[in-house]
């Protein structure tokens, strides 16, 4: 999208009222993948307590129940809205990420990311 003019990012995250940082990590690394391809966008911002620009993304955090994970990315224009949307319906694809990392990181060294992992 970033050779397309007119439209706006937006980022937006639901979780669990438990879960105490905001944004969630999988938001901000959306949101960095976003600005690493985006020659305008420049940082993120976290909606009702920085303000924005217009080389900021803005991320709204809800926590509401029950809510295991929601992560929407709307590119808004006066024309329509686009959007991808990734809802869990349950923890289970967390644990199964967490075992299958555990299991990859046996025998590697130094600082490593989910970066790292997702290399295909």
């Amino acid at each position: 999208m970033n050779e397309t003019t007119g439209y706006q990012v937006a980022l937006e995250e639901i979780h669990h009222t438990e879960k105490k940082d905001a944004p969630s990590g999988t938001a901000i690394t959306l949101a960095q993948g976003i600005i690493r391809h985006h020659s305008i966008l420049k940082e993120w911002n976290l909606v009702g307590e920085t303000e924005g620009s217009t080389s900021s993304i803005p991320i709204t955090s809800k926590r509401i129940d029950p809510a295991p994970g929601t992560h929407v990315v709307t590119y808004s224009s006066t024309i329509d809205d686009i959007q991808l949307t990734h809802t869990a319906h349950s923890r289970e694809g967390f644990a199964l990420g967490a075992v299958l990392v555990s299991e990859w990181i046996i025998g590697k060294k130094g600082i490593l990311s989910m970066d790292d992992f997702l290399k295909f």
